[in-house]
């Protein structure tokens, strides 16, 4: 019984739940951090092709 106390009382495995939320919590961060800055990226590359392709001809206003 001694040692079935013991073990309730011991926190390093809350230690370990902690680090693990908290590592899963800035991973998550980051992927959704990657997934914007693509789809942003994506879009300039779009319309910076646009502007390319309509060569002199492209209003100032449509390519910045």
């Amino acid at each position: 019984m001694k040692t079935f106390i013991n073990m309730m009382r011991d926190d390093s495995g809350a230690s370990a739940a902690e680090y693990a939320l908290i590592l899963a919590i800035i991973g998550g961060a980051i992927a959704l951090a990657a997934i914007t800055l693509g789809k942003t990226i994506g879009n300039s590359l779009t319309v910076a092709s646009s502007c390319i392709s309509k060569g002199s001809s492209a209003v100032a206003a449509d390519c910045p």
